[in-house]
Parts: C-alpha cells; sequence; structure tokens
C-alpha cells in the first residue's frame, strides 16, 4: 500500500496517510479506521436520560492521532502494553485507537462498578496489570479516585493518566502503521472457571474474525445495517463484535452503558426501534431480563420489526428464555427468526460460529435436555469434537470442542499455546448435520456416584421458584468430607426482601429431584450479590466452590458514603506511596 508521510517535529511519531484503503485491503485495524473516517458513519453515546453524544469515525481518527503524539511524548514505546480502564464513553475508543496509532498494544480492563467488592477488584486488576506487563494505565478523573489501591500494587512504570491530562498536553498529531504480524490487543479471558488469562490477539487474527462476522452479517442482513450495543467494551462480544466490527465494516453503532442497561432494561429495545438497528448482541440473561422486567408502558410506539439479527452468546443459551422473549415482544414486530445463537471465545479473538438466519432457532436433546444449536463455523474456522484420549469422535457423540483458524490466537501471553493450530475449548458438545451444540464447561461437570451431571440443567430447574433471584443460582460438586465422594451444593440468592425458611429449602430439593433425580447434599441460601461473577456478569461456579469449602461465601459490602468516602482516602494514600517507590521492573 502506497503512503505519503506528514511533517512532523523531530522525535515525534510520522503520521502515515493511506491512500483511501478497501475493507478488503485493511491489514491493520488502523487501516480500518482510515476507512471508517472516510465514510459519514459513526457512534452515538446514550446516557441515562437518552441524551445522544455522537462521534463520528473522522473525529474519533483526529482524537486518537493526538493521544498518541501525547503517547509518544510521555515515553510510550512500540509494543508497550497500555491499560485502558474507562466507561461507555467517547473516550474509550479514542484512547483504544490512540494507543494502536503510537504503536502501542491496548489492554482494556473493566472499571470498578461493584463497590460493594472492591476489594476483590483491586486484587484481580492489580494481578492482570502485572500479568500483562503494563507500563501505563489510562483512565478518566472519576474512575482514577478509585484506582489507587490496584495500580499500587503494580506500579507500572509510567503511573496512571487521564485521558484529558493527554489532550491537554499539547503534543502534535502522530500515527504509526503497525504490521499484519503485530500485536493489535490483549484481551483477558473471562474467567468463569479459573482466573482471567491474557489473550495476545494480532491484527491478522482481528482483522479475520471481522471479515468472517462481516460475511455472516452481509449473507443474512445485506448492506451493513446500524446496531445497538449495551455489551461492556472491555469485552471481547462488546468491544470486537460491536465497536472494532462497525469500524472495520463501516456503520452507525448506539452505544450504552452497561450499567444503565442493567438498571433500565428498556432503554435497549427503545434505542432499537428508534434507531432502526437491524443487528444487535447480549448473552441470555439479557434476553431473559427483558422478558421478565421490562413493562408495556416502557416500550409505547416501539417497533422491533426491523430487528433482524438478534445475537445470543457468550453463556449457555436456554431455549426457554428465547421462547420467553419472542412470545414478550412478537406484539412489537419482533421476528423469532431474529434470534441467532452463536458461539465464540476470547482465545478465539471472537465468534466460532453464527445460526442460520432463514428459520428459528433449533434444539437437540442431549443427556436429556434440549440444548440450543450455535449454528455453524464462520467462514475460515474448522472445529472438531474429540474424546478423553484426543481421539476424533462420530457425530453426535459429546466430546471437547477443539477450533482452528487463522483468528485463534498463538496463545496467553505466559502461558501455552493451541496445539498444531487446534484450541482446546475447554468446553463440552457436539457436531450433528454440521452445527454446534454445546453443552457447557469440561470443569464444571458435577459427578455424583460416578454420574456427570450438568449444572445448567440443575440451575434450571429452579428458575420458577418465589423467592429465589432469578437466574442468580448455582449448582457444584464439593466434598464435604475430606476422604468422601463428591455431593451436589446449591448455593442461590435469595430475592429482594425474602427470608430463608424450611419451605424454601423443600422447594429446591423437589426441583432438582424433579429434574434430575438428584437430592442436594447441601443448600445455600445467600444474599442477592453474594454470588463471584466475573467482569462480564457470569457466575464464577469454580469459585463458588472454593468460597463454599473454605468458608468464605459473604455478601458485598453495604455501600455508602462511608465506604465510598474509605475507599477514596485508601486510593489516594496508594497514589501517593506508589510515587515515592521505584516502579517494578518489567
Amino acid at each position: 500500500m502506497k503512503r505519503r508521510t506528514s511533517a512532523a517535529p523531530s522525535g515525534a511519531i510520522p503520521r502515515l496517510e493511506p491512500e483511501a484503503p478497501s475493507m478488503t485491503s485493511c491489514t491493520t485495524l488502523v487501516d480500518a479506521l482510515a476507512l471508517a473516517s472516510r465514510s459519514d458513519a459513526g457512534l452515538t453515546f446514550l446516557d441515562a436520560t437518552e441524551q445522544p453524544t455522537p462521534l463520528s469515525f473522522r473525529s474519533l481518527r483526529a482524537t486518537a492521532s493526538r493521544i498518541a503524539g501525547a503517547l509518544s511524548r510521555l515515553g510510550v514505546n512500540v509494543g508497550d502494553r497500555v491499560a485502558l480502564v474507562l466507561p461507555t464513553a467517547p473516550s474509550f475508543p479514542e484512547a483504544f485507537f490512540g494507543v494502536l496509532l503510537a504503536g502501542a498494544v491496548p489492554v482494556p480492563l473493566y472499571p470498578p462498578l461493584r463497590l460493594g467488592r472492591l476489594a476483590e477488584y483491586h486484587e484481580r486488576t492489580g494481578r492482570m496489570l502485572e500479568v500483562c506487563g503494563a507500563r501505563l494505565v489510562l483512565t478518566d478523573a472519576r474512575i482514577r479516585r478509585l484506582l489507587g489501591q490496584a495500580v499500587g500494587r503494580a506500579r507500572p512504570v509510567l503511573g496512571c493518566r487521564t485521558i484529558d491530562e493527554l489532550l491537554s498536553s499539547g503534543a502534535d498529531e502522530a500515527e504509526r502503521r503497525p504490521e499484519a504480524g503485530d500485536l493489535a490487543l490483549v484481551q483477558f479471558s473471562s474467567g468463569t472457571t479459573d482466573r482471567p488469562k491474557p489473550v495476545a490477539l494480532t491484527h491478522a487474527n482481528v482483522l479475520a474474525n471481522l471479515r468472517a462476522i462481516a460475511d455472516a452479517i452481509r449473507d443474512g442482513l445485506g448492506p451493513r445495517p446500524a446496531g445497538v450495543s449495551w455489551l461492556p467494551l472491555y469485552h471481547d462480544m462488546g468491544l470486537i463484535g460491536c465497536l472494532l466490527q462497525a469500524v472495520h465494516f463501516p456503520g452507525d453503532l448506539t452505544l450504552i452503558p452497561p450499567e444503565v442497561f442493567l438498571a433500565r432494561p428498556a432503554i435497549w429495545l427503545r434505542a432499537m426501534s428508534r434507531t432502526g438497528a437491524g443487528i444487535s448482541a447480549a448473552p441470555d440473561f439479557a434476553y431473559g431480563l427483558c422478558a421478565k422486567r421490562i413493562r408495556d408502558e416502557e416500550l409505547e410506539g416501539v417497533d422491533l420489526s426491523r430487528w433482524r439479527m438478534a445475537l445470543n452468546g457468550a453463556e449457555p443459551i436456554a431455549p426457554s428464555v428465547l421462547r420467553a422473549f419472542t412470545e414478550r415482544f412478537s406484539r412489537f414486530g419482533f421476528d423469532p427468526k431474529a434470534l441467532t445463537p452463536v458461539y465464540g471465545l476470547s482465545e478465539a479473538t471472537l465468534a466460532v460460529t453464527f445460526s442460520r438466519m432463514d428459520r428459528p432457532f433449533t434444539t437437540r436433546e442431549i443427556d436429556g435436555r434440549q440444548v440450543v444449536s450455535v449454528g455453524s463455523p464462520l467462514s475460515g474456522v474448522e472445529l472438531e469434537i474429540r474424546g478423553q484420549k484426543g481421539e476424533r469422535l462420530a457425530e453426535g457423540a459429546v466430546g471437547r470442542i477443539l477450533v482452528r483458524g487463522p483468528s485463534v490466537a498463538e496463545g496467553h501471553v505466559r502461558d501455552a499455546g493451541a496445539e498444531d493450530g487446534w484450541l482446546d475449548t475447554g468446553d463440552l458438545g457436539c457436531l450433528a448435520s454440521g452445527e454446534l451444540f454445546v453443552c457447557g464447561r469440561a470443569k464444571e461437570v458435577i459427578i455424583v456416584r460416578g454420574a456427570n451431571h450438568s449444572p445448567h440443567t440443575i440451575e434450571a430447574s429452579l428458575g420458577g421458584i418465589e423467592g429465589l433471584r432469578a437466574g442468580c443460582a448455582v449448582a457444584v460438586g464439593f466434598a464435604p468430607e475430606r476422604d468422601g465422594g463428591e455431593e451436589l451444593a446449591i448455593v442461590a440468592e435469595l430475592a429482594k426482601d425474602t427470608i430463608p425458611s424450611p419451605d424454601l429449602e423443600r422447594r429446591i430439593r423437589d426441583a432438582v429431584f424433579g429434574a434430575t433425580g438428584l437430592v442436594p447434599h447441601t443448600i445455600r441460601l445467600v444474599p442477592p450479590g453474594t454470588l463471584p461473577r466475573t467482569s462480564s456478569g457470569k457466575l464464577r461456579r469454580q469459585e463458588t466452590r472454593r468460597q463454599l469449602e473454605a468458608g468464605e461465601l459473604g455478601p458485598p459490602a453495604k455501600v455508602g458514603p462511608l465506604l465510598l468516602a474509605t475507599e477514596l482516602l485508601r486510593s489516594s494514600l496508594a497514589f501517593r506511596l506508589a510515587r515515592s517507590r521505584p516502579p517494578k521492573r518489567r
């Protein structure tokens, strides 16, 4: 690709101006942004009052170039990891692309949203900063007030800066063009069964996945439709599947902060109607939340007939949730064929399979329960189902899901990568008629008296029990005695203002026995917010088991002015202490 270099002061990174790249010629995300900046498309951010803040891709590129120049002046070098702890706001894409334009590697991390779990947040975030080798943390002024303890544990060489500080530094615009094989980002796995692992993705990995997703969208929807997303931008589904896809396949995208959606889920459907968006994505729990919590009066004038691709992924998909969503919103024009179950994982960049759009979702009975098809592999992706000894299994047999393709990462930042190009996902499933059916995580299978049981089947049986918080129950196998076998334990969060009772425990036992023939050994009813979750909101079953066995299960601290003031003071002191100590050696 021919390029011309604009004049730049001595010591600055020269700005490279690609000559009108096409989507097929893009080899890096920097190319994709250059292409998007020539379009009329852009992003719109909605706040809690549904007021829009527009950001064109042209403006995004200009601001990112200013950030790149400031990062260069600060001492950020090519290949340096720069952690981003930012909300869903224009500052996130500006910082993300600013880091890329400086030749560095962005590492999106989640902000401190659960104030009652800040001790856990500081430990996990400090560890992630250390593991990825971040030399700088970028955030905003509001979030930085709470980051002191996490940053103080990792002590990055260049400290913690805000986007406003960079933009007010007076640095010149700059741009560096990376190569396809260079790192594009480090994204952490969700950590449902283990600690989050840093997955290193090259520009080639990301572009391969973006192209495959774009092909699937074109096949189903034709020209790029407008989209809406409330998914966190620090998570692969929100970052790659929504934000980066909108840049790569230029189209308008409306973004809603995840905390706003969780408080008022109707804002999602109103945005779909108001913008005429044809595509959006969410985990299964979000569709269930909408079906249960949205009132008709919140949807006055809403028309969902233009929503043609409702992607559902990132966690197990319950047929009952899909049916409930369809039944609830069909009178607002929602088409059942729009529901599109998908499968993916961070180690494969994002997407692995997509369902067909010419029919409603389909299911298959596996081990006594209905499992939803998540479709066929995307272009360039291969799938195999293998047994315990690594042998390839016949169609319909359940085993470990292995993935191979150009979007599969070579490895974690400090861990071994895929063997011979094949990545063992850790998930169980089967292939039938070319479609994938995912049965759950291998590490989460519960073995009671030699028989395997899926935690999802057990947890689903608790869905209609009054007094339990919907979708907030975990089934785990644990050993109550050191020399004994594994038994079934249920840990369930109580609904608001519900008091534990023997009758509630009896109804739980009856529901589990009726669905599975198992009798729970232990039932723990806990306050709302007790169950450990990942940064994207998924329940962490293995961590629940660990805390149960260690006697550490407890509710989050009550959030109030005193707690907030204490945390702000601790954060300030941690920043002062970090400044007085030398940075950790990398």
